[in-house]
């Protein structure tokens, strides 16, 4: 986390900033970290995961864009099994999630009198996951003991950014998924 906040802080002190590009919300790259594992389309993984975030903006209409997103985490548990055919001893059991899908975002700047720094926005997100789950070798018990994320997921999300400059942007967005924050690139 240190890295990405010295990342951002390098690239705001080199970029110079302008309002007058912040009249548009497309042509924007986000790239973000965030904490899941507990809801969502991430399922109950019973503690708390890094989930990286990639998205690309587009303008739609007046305020509306829509962004094609990925995001990315994976986790590894040891489970305790054995019965009367098999010894008891640990099994690891792995699970990589790939969350694909589209994100519509209105931004609410006019409305809210925003001067040329900040976006307020609100959000839902609809798209499917991929899932790839494995078990260690000679496990022979229950391979639906975690659960299965849900494939489909419908999220929602408020948020905000705040524009170093006119082509860096940081954010934060809070959603009933993953919550994010992370660092805006804004074409110029």
């Amino acid at each position: 986390m240190r890295k990405f906040i010295t990342i951002a802080i390098l690239l705001a002190s080199v970029c110079h900033y302008d309002a007058k590009a912040f009249e548009r919300y497309g042509g924007t790259l986000n790239l973000g970290l965030g904490v899941g594992g507990y809801s969502g389309y991430y399922g109950y993984v019973g503690r708390s995961l890094p989930v990286l975030h990639i998205d690309y903006e587009f303008d739609v209409a007046k305020n509306f864009t829509l962004a094609p997103f990925l995001n990315f985490y994976t986790y590894s548990n040891d489970y305790y099994y054995g019965n009367n055919n098999t010894p008891y001893q640990y099994y690891t059991y792995r699970e990589t999630v790939i969350p694909i899908g589209v994100k519509g975002t209105y931004y609410f700047d006019d409305l809210l009198g925003a001067g040329p720094k900040w976006d307020f926005y609100l959000a839902g997100s609809l798209g499917f996951a991929i899932v790839n789950e494995s078990w260690q070798n000679g496990y022979t018990g229950d391979k639906n003991y975690y659960g299965q994320p849900s494939s489909l997921f419908l999220d929602l999300h408020i948020g905000t950014e705040y524009h170093i400059n006119h082509r860096i942007g940081v954010f934060l967005d809070l959603s009933t998924g993953v919550s994010t924050i992370g660092l805006s690139i804004h074409k110029i």
